[in-house]
């Protein structure tokens, strides 16, 4: 960015912002346009016209030769097919551009080439992607040229949802509708909808290219299958918001202006606890632009990164004994008139309406926390949940002294009569000012825990789409909302029905309410008690997809199908064993061509040594108990190494996914983890210079 070029100059700048559509259009088509974006239904072909011509217009000038359909398929990626806006050149060879409404409102990608879980087959190739015009479209510059990326939903020819943006949408519908019911009873006639707001923070590690190119672990699985821990990790805690290094601020520099050419408002940055791990922090968004914003904030992380000689490491493990990365959802619900309803005000005990709302949510937490948990899960995520580091696999809700006081009062007598305020903060020092302090602290080891005025979910891993963790966090919402509207609005009396839907909801669900240590054995034992489940891994989790409860939610409010779920089921089991796989033939490769050949080296270096010494009339005692304690440890990589073929192979011809997917669990991963042991005992045994790939101290220190 030029000295001279401000933030609010830049700031999306590649971006069809709905300011640079009105002045590039009609009025009449704008109103159309804005309509459709606020209140539903579908644009006139007419309208599709003139709003394409204006977006290929505003493309071209700015250098866009291309344009896609950018999708979110069932992959946990983006999905791009790019078709430039050309056309046959006319009769005197005068090559003609053009995008025209059809083009814009839908494409047809191959939707048997994308995960299906069984909805579609090979033979059943039609798909379609369908514009979601509440989405800005963007530019995307990269060594492909410029190209118009337009935000879309993935659907197959019947109609099924082959996306994660299609269920959101959905279930943004689906609590909007419900919400609106409550913030009615409470007398709010002006709004017209709800909206799930998200700010997702995004922690991700940053290794120099040249060393992640060595690690045949990090380029294929994105996190290192061997490794023993460097000298030092983060026991000093000095990372931690520590001063940026200068290449990492250089990188952060041109990410944070590549971010807000695109329009996402790339707020906070900072080093988090682990070397070389940092993260950002966005400015809340609707919950279907927070998902696309996410998915858009780490395609260019890992865009910059390249060109700064880094690689972005998004994975939630990828290292071994120190912090992995998460992605803190932080989710809330406003009306569009200005109301957040997630805002307790500074009496929270008299604001009766965000009571209310806060009773409909820890019910929801509660019922569903099966769901909640299997949101945030996927393979990475099962090194880091519950590891001391993340909030445990346990679900539960964190809402800090002044909300537990209110609910203690409301469950023991059906009122609170009141709220412990703020207490001024008094440092000591004359120079330095005291201030009213939060009527609460903060719990980081909380999964779920209230923040303020919004929910802070804390379990997504950092490489993973936020997409279903709040499809689920809307739907469940949704439920509880509607089961009290039913009850308040058909109610006589409906202050008394208010007040009664609030004290039976918390009293019945206060079992899921928690503020003490998450990480705590004693929490674990507590949970059991109280009957939370306790779901270990994404495997287990994933079963809760077609429970009878699960199936009757997700259809009531139209956001799955049961063959919906069904598929994701089958696609989540497949997708684990298959990335458990490609890491265990990923160590099977490492072992075999690089650790066994280089300490083989290494042993026949020492044995010459040994002789060399022996023959010099020498005692060579340590060099001695170097070979044999070396040659044991080697022992030991090649039968774990055999029994990991095995294994792997026995894995791999398990025809049913879920069974393959519970062996891979079971017995893939215990056979990695005891290959990986001795492997990381010879990593501190032998010369440097002959170890075959980066160390956990090259990778974390040399950023």
């Amino acid at each position: 960015m030029s000295e001279n070029v401000h933030v609010d100059e830049m700031f999306g700048k590649n971006v069809f912002t709905v300011g640079k559509m009105k002045e590039r259009i009609p009025k009449k088509v704008f109103q159309e346009v804005l309509r459709v974006m606020e209140t539903g239904g579908e644009l006139s072909l007419a309208t599709a016209d003139v709003v394409a011509n204006a977006m290929k217009e505003w493309a071209i000038e700015n250098g866009a030769t291309h344009y896609t359909h950018w999708f979110q398929p069932l992959t946990g990626i983006t999905a791009e097919k790019h078709d430039a806006f050309v056309t046959n050149p006319d009769d005197e060879g005068h090559m003609i551009l053009e995008f025209r409404g059809k083009e814009l409102i839908k494409g047809e990608p191959d939707a048997s080439s994308f995960p299906s879980g069984g909805l579609r087959s090979t033979f059943e190739a039609r798909g379609y992607t369908a514009w979601d015009c509440t989405s800005p479209a963007f530019l995307k510059e990269s060594a492909a040229g410029t190209i118009l990326c337009i935000p879309t939903a993935f659907c197959s020819y019947k109609g099924e949802a082959l996306d994660k943006k299609t269920p959101l949408l959905r279930s943004m519908e689906a609590v909007s509708e419900q919400a609106l019911r409550i913030v009615r009873i409470f007398g709010n006639t002006e709004a017209t909808k709800v909206a799930a707001s998200v700010g997702p923070e995004q922690e991700y590690f940053l290794v120099d290219r040249s060393n992640y190119l060595k690690r045949e672990d990090l380029k294929v699985a994105g996190r290192t299958l061997f490794g023993s821990a460097a000298p030092k990790g983060q026991e000093m805690e000095d990372h931690y918001f520590g001063v940026i290094r200068e290449r990492v601020g250089a990188f952060m520099k041109d990410l944070n202006e590549e971010l807000w050419k695109l329009g996402v408002t790339a707020k906070t940055q900072h080093n988090e606890v682990a070397p070389a791990q940092h993260e950002l922090a966005p400015i809340f968004d609707y919950a279907n632009i927070a998902v696309d914003r996410n998915q858009i904030v780490m395609e260019t992380m890992k865009r910059v990164a390249e060109k700064h000689d880094l690689a972005c490491l998004l994975h939630e493990k990828p290292y071994a004994g120190v912090n992995g990365s998460g992605k803190h959802n932080n989710w809330s619900l406003s009306t569009d008139n200005g109301v957040n309803l997630l805002d307790p005000g500074d009496t929270p005990n008299e604001n009766i309406q965000f009571l209310l709302v806060l009773a409909c949510i820890v019910k929801a937490v509660d019922t569903h926390a099966d769901l909640l948990r299997q949101s945030a899960s996927d393979v990475g995520n099962d090194h880091r949940l519950g590891a001391n580091e993340a909030p445990p696999a346990i679900i539960s809700i964190f809402l800090g002294e002044q909300l537990e006081d209110v609910v203690e009062q409301l469950i023991a007598t059906g009122e609170a009569t009141s709220s412990i305020a703020g207490k001024k903060l008094k440092t000591g020092v004359s120079t330095l000012p005291d201030f009213v302090k939060d009527a609460t602290d903060r719990n980081r080891t909380s999964p779920f825990a209230f923040t303020g005025n919004k929910f802070e979910f804390r379990m997504v891993g950092s490489a993973d789409s936020i997409a279903s963790p709040n499809t689920t966090l809307n739907t469940i919402v949704a439920e509880a909302f509607c089961e009290a509207a039913d009850r308040i609005e058909k109610a006589a009396d409906k202050q008394l029905e208010i007040h009664d839907v609030i004290k039976e909801f918390l009293t019945d669900h206060q079992r899921v309410i928690f503020n003490g240590d998450g990480y705590s054995d004693e929490w674990v034992a507590e949970a059991e008690r109280r009957g939370l489940p306790n779901i270990k891994s994404m495997v287990e989790a994933t079963e809760t997809l077609t429970t009878d409860k699960a199936v009757k939610l997700f259809e009531k409010f139209k956001v799955f199908t049961k063959a919906e779920l069904e598929s994701r089921e089958d696609i989540l089991y497949e997708t684990y064993s298959k990335t458990i796989n490609i890491e265990a033939l990923t160590m099977i490769d490492m072992a075999a061509k690089q650790i066994v050949p280089a300490v083989s080296k290494y042993t026949k270096t020492l044995a010459d040594t040994v002789i060399a010494v022996k023959n010099a009339g020498a005692n060579p005692e340590a060099t001695e108990s170097v070979l044999n304690e070396t040659v044991a440890y080697l022992n030991d990589v090649k039968r774990a190494l055999d029994n990991l073929v095995k294994v792997q192979a026995e894995a791999h011809a398990i025809e049913d996914h879920k069974k393959q997917a519970y062996f891979y669990k079971d017995e893939v991963k215990d056979a990695m983890d005891a290959l990986r042991a001795p492997a990381d005992k010879l990593e501190m045994l032998v010369d440097k210079e002959m170890w075959p790939f980066p160390t956990y101290g090259d990778l974390m220190f040399e950023v």
